[in-house]
C-alpha cells in the first residue's frame, strides 16, 4: 500500500523535476562571444543582445573575443552560450583543417545567417600604394589573430605570391596605427561599412585598394570557399564605384546542447525584428531567413530548424 508520505514525496519530486527543466529551457543569462573594438561583429552583436534581452527575457551578455577562430573554440567548449562566425572560419573548425590544426569543434550549430564579409584594403593617400601588387615589402594589419581578416589575408598573399610584413590587433588599433604611418595598409573583413574605415576617411584622404580581375580568380581557385561579393559604392564616402572583391558569409551559432525553446525564440526574435536590427547596423539588411541557404556544411541547432520549417523555408540537406 502507498502511504501518503510516499505519494506526496512523489509529487514533490515529479514538480521539482519540472521546475528544473523549466529552468534549463529558459536560462537567466547568456553570453555572446563578439569580437574587437572597431570592428562589425563588435557593433552587430551588441545589437543582437540588447533585442534578444527584450524579446526573450533571457540578459544576454557580450564578451570581446579574437573573432570568429576564439568564438567556435569558446562555444565548443561552453565557455559561452552564442557566438558569430564567418563560414569559412568555420568550415575549418567543423573539419578539423586549417587554422583548428586537427581538432573538430563539432559541438556548434547554425542558427541565422547574418551578412557577408567582404575583403577589401584601405590605405593612406600618402603612402603611394594603388594596387595589391604594390603591398610587397609592405607592413599590412589585418586586425586580431584568430579573426577572419588574420586568418585568411596570409592565405591570401600566400596565394598570390606577395610577401607582406603581418600585423595583428584591434580594429581600432589597426587603423590609429595606419593613421600614424606605422602601418601602409589596414586590410579587412566585415559587414560594410566597417567603423574604423568610416573614421578614418573622415579623418584624412584615403585610397580603397581592389583585387584585380586575374588576382580573384586566382583566390577562388586556391582558397575555394571564398565567394564574389561587392561592396556597393556609396558605401564609404570616397568610394564612388563598385568594388569587386571576395567574401565568406557569417552566421550566428550557439552551443548544440541549448535548450531547442531556446534556439528557436533567439531565431524568431532575430529574423522577425529585422527593422531593429538594420537601425543598429546597415549589414543587418542581410540578416533574413532566406539567406539560411548561405550555410552549406554546418547543421542547424534543431530549434533553428523548427523555425525554418514553420516558414517554408528550404535548407541544405547537409545542415539538418
Amino acid at each position: 500500500m502507498t502511504s501518503k508520505f510516499t505519494t506526496g514525496l512523489a509529487g514533490a519530486l515529479l514538480g521539482a523535476a519540472l521546475l528544473a527543466g523549466q529552468a534549463m529551457a529558459q536560462p537567466k543569462s547568456l553570453t555572446l562571444g563578439t569580437a574587437s573594438v572597431g570592428g562589425t561583429y563588435f557593433i552587430y552583436g551588441g545589437v543582437v543582445a540588447t533585442l534578444l534581452t527584450e524579446k526573450t527575457g533571457i540578459n544576454v551578455s557580450t564578451q570581446q573575443t579574437q573573432g570568429p577562430n576564439q568564438n567556435m573554440i569558446l562555444t565548443n567548449g561552453k565557455n559561452i552560450e552564442l557566438g558569430m562566425v564567418t563560414m569559412g572560419v568555420a568550415l575549418h573548425g567543423w573539419n578539423g583543417t586549417g587554422w583548428a590544426n586537427g581538432k573538430k569543434y563539432d559541438d556548434v550549430r547554425a542558427v541565422f545567417p547574418m551578412y557577408d564579409t567582404p575583403f577589401h584594403f584601405i590605405t593612406t593617400e600618402r603612402s603611394g600604394i594603388k594596387s595589391v601588387a604594390d603591398m610587397a615589402g609592405k607592413n599590412v594589419g589585418v586586425g586580431p589573430r584568430a579573426g577572419t581578416p588574420g586568418t585568411y589575408f596570409p592565405m591570401m598573399f600566400d596565394a598570390l605570391g606577395i610577401k607582406v610584413t603581418i600585423r595583428n590587433g584591434g580594429a581600432s588599433d589597426m587603423a590609429s596605427q595606419l593613421g600614424d604611418g606605422l602601418l601602409d595598409v589596414f586590410a579587412f573583413a566585415a559587414g560594410v561599412p566597417i567603423a574604423a574605415y568610416s573614421e578614418l576617411e573622415a579623418q584624412r584622404p584615403v585610397r580603397f585598394i581592389r583585387f584585380t580581375d586575374a588576382e580573384l580568380k586566382t583566390l577562388q581557385e586556391k582558397i575555394p570557399e571564398l565567394s564574389p561579393s561587392i561592396i556597393p559604392k556609396g558605401t564609404y564616402r570616397t568610394l564612388t564605384e563598385d568594388h569587386p572583391t571576395v567574401g565568406v558569409f557569417n552566421f550566428f551559432i550557439a552551443h548544440k546542447d541549448l535548450p531547442d525553446d531556446v534556439v528557436y525564440n533567439i531565431t524568431k526574435a532575430v529574423l522577425e525584428n529585422n527593422d531593429a536590427m538594420v537601425k543598429g547596423h546597415s549589414a543587418a539588411s542581410e540578416t533574413i531567413a532566406a539567406n539560411a541557404d548561405k550555410n552549406t556544411f554546418l547543421p542547424f541547432h534543431p530549434g533553428a530548424i523548427r523555425y525554418y520549417k514553420e516558414k517554408g523555408i528550404k535548407l541544405n540537406p547537409k545542415t539538418m
